[in-house]
């Protein structure tokens, strides 16, 4: 019952994007890769859900001062009510996997009464270290919106903190999962009550997917493109 939601007329989607381009930031023994959404321990891949990977994004690239409560929950939650206690689960989601404590903080400070303030030591790098071959967006069009993919782990539902936020009747809160790695995308199905079809034929492993191709989420049909490279304009002929 921590968020309360707005009910539209008409479903929406959103995409939740990576940060702030190809950067990786530095701390301890962590890596967060924005460009990838990707945070390692050395070479291990640790999993944050998509609103904490959000919420450690903004904190680190904002680092040299204290964000409010109020201020994170806008931008986490855009024009949504919900409860502080969001937030909180969060900055504990993040705590745990970085192995913090909010006694004795080495990355995450809270602020009494105010928020939090990222205090680690970190070093900043301008290159990803995403193979540079790997395309830069993979798309999901559903009726007139182009919801972006990411690298990794795209989970499709009405959770509020699915990676694309699809709000309509049959869906379920976790409904699928698109993964992206490198130039290869699968989707599963994630124990759905309606399924997850591809093509008309229901996904009871993950399948591959390839450009053009149909996804129907229960009642919402919804296509997998990957555009293609651009290339040189051509000359049109008199």
């Amino acid at each position: 019952m921590g968020v309360r939601w707005r009910f539209d007329e008409k479903p929406r989607a959103i995409a939740y994007p990576a940060g702030g381009g190809s950067l990786t930031y530095h701390f301890g023994e962590f890596t967060l890769d924005v460009g990838t959404r990707r945070l390692l321990r050395g070479q291990e891949e640790l999993h944050l859900s998509p609103k904490a990977f959000a919420l450690l994004t903004m904190l680190v690239e904002n680092r040299t001062q204290a964000l409010s409560k109020a201020d994170l929950q806008q931008r986490l939650w855009p024009s949504t009510y919900v409860l502080e206690t969001n937030l909180a689960g969060l900055v504990a989601e993040i705590r745990h996997i970085l192995e913090d404590s909010a006694d004795q903080p080495r990355f995450i400070r809270t602020v009494q009464r105010f928020g939090y303030w990222f205090v680690g030591e970190v070093v900043e790098r301008g290159a990803s270290i995403a193979d540079p071959a790997t395309p830069a967006r993979y798309w999901l069009l559903w009726d007139t919106r182009q919801i972006a993919l990411n690298q990794g782990e795209n989970v499709l539902g009405r959770a509020p903190d699915a990676a694309v936020w699809i709000d309509a009747p049959g869906i379920s809160r976790n409904h699928a999962r698109i993964r992206l790695d490198g130039t290869i995308a699968t989707i599963e199905d994630l124990g759905s009550k309606n399924g997850t079809y591809l093509h008309g034929s229901p996904v009871t492993a993950p399948a591959e997917l390839k450009d053009g191709d149909e996804i129907r989420l229960g009642p919402v049909v919804i296509t997998f493109r990957i555009p293609p490279p651009t290339g040189a304009t051509e000359t049109a002929l008199p």
